[in-house]
Order: structure tokens, then sequence, then C-alpha cells
């Protein structure tokens, strides 16, 4: 006896992505009747495309990291740059230690962790494991959910580029890094979007 769960594609039925709409699986490549999306069983080139995304962010992680993303001018001249480590390292020294590690997670640990999750769940597939498909899952949704969460270093640019504007006298700018850090991050979440985790069942499916 089969136990495995009815699925929309073994029912000959297609799932919109945008508004969950079934359809007839004979109506791939045709809009959605309900919201107009271009219909497809699964994600187009999802693996592809993801991969691409991936290898892309860990480029851009290293001068995300390296170059400053602060340069802070007083009367006229540069008088230091900071990257998101000596950030950090500042705050540390000066006792803010939940703000350094608030900024450590969401700017350092947060993308590098997202990649290499991202690089996993690929290489899994790529590889055809059957190992632990609802664990892959729910580490999927885990990207998800925390990525969003690495802007929170540009916000804090933002904000200082904003406010700190003292004319002659001293003005905080975004530096280099502060362009590659927004890259990556919007990479990262292209990354976490193009993955379909669809793909991880539809393995097991087959090899059972």
């Amino acid at each position: 006896m089969n136990t495995l769960p009815l699925t929309a594609r073994h029912a000959n039925l297609i799932s919109c992505q945008s508004c969950h709409l079934l359809s007839p699986a004979s109506a791939e490549s045709t809009p959605c009747p309900r919201c107009g999306r271009h219909l497809a069983l699964r994600k187009v080139n999802s693996l592809t495309r993801c991969w691409a995304l991936v290898l892309s962010s860990f480029i851009l992680y290293l001068p995300a990291n390296l170059l400053p993303i602060t340069i802070t001018t007083t009367f006229g001249r540069p008088a230091h740059s900071d990257t998101i480590m000596s950030g950090v390292i500042y705050f540390l020294q000066s006792g803010s230690w939940h703000i350094a590690l608030v900024i450590f997670v969401a700017s350092i640990f947060v993308p590098l962790m997202k990649l290499i999750l991202l690089t996993f769940l690929l290489a899994s597939l790529q590889l055809g494991w059957r190992w632990r498909p609802l664990e892959r899952t729910r580490l999927y949704r885990l990207t998800e959910v925390v990525g969003r969460w690495s802007m929170v270093d540009v916000y804090v640019v933002t904000i200082l580029v904003a406010l700190v504007k003292l004319g002659a006298w001293a003005k905080v700018e975004a530096g280099p890094g502060a362009i590659y850090f927004s890259a990556l991050v919007i990479l990262t979440m292209l990354a976490a979007e193009s993955f379909d985790p669809r793909l991880i069942w539809d393995q097991m499916e087959e090899q059972q």
C-alpha cells in the first residue's frame, strides 16, 4: 500500500506560487485565473539561480566586511573609518556589549550562516541525499526568517549619515563597504526566494 500523502502534483493539480490557487496541471505556463501570475509546477531553474546568487554572495562577503562601512570626517579631513568588525570591537571596549552582540549577529553571523545553510541545502539536492527532509525544510524556513535582519547595519549607517551633519565640523558618510554589504543582503534574500523547498520532497518521492 502506498503510504505517501496525496500531493497536488500527484492529483494532476498545480498550485499558484502567489495566491496558492489550485489549477489543473494542464494550465501550466498560463496565467493564474485568480491573480494572473505565471503558473509553474516548480520554480523555474530554481537550483541554477540559487547557486548563482549564493556564489555571488560569497564573493561579496569579503569586501562587505573588510572595507569601511562608515567614514567620519572632522574639519574637512577624514578622521577615521570603521568596518563592521571594528564597530563591534568599539562597542565591546566601550562596555556596550549588547549593541556589539546585535551588530555581530545581524551583520556578520547571520549572512554567513544563511549562505552556509543554502549551500548545504543545494548540495543535498545535487547529491540526491535522502537525509532528514523535514529538518532540511525547517532549515530553509530559518534562512527566510533571519535573512531580513541583516539590514540592521544598513539602517544604522543611514541614520548616522542623516543625523551627523555638522557642516565643516563633522559628518558621517557611508563607505564602500556599505554598498557591498547592501548588495550581499539583497542577493542572499533573492537566493532564499529562488530556492524551492518542494524539490526536497520531490526527490524523496521519486526515490520511494
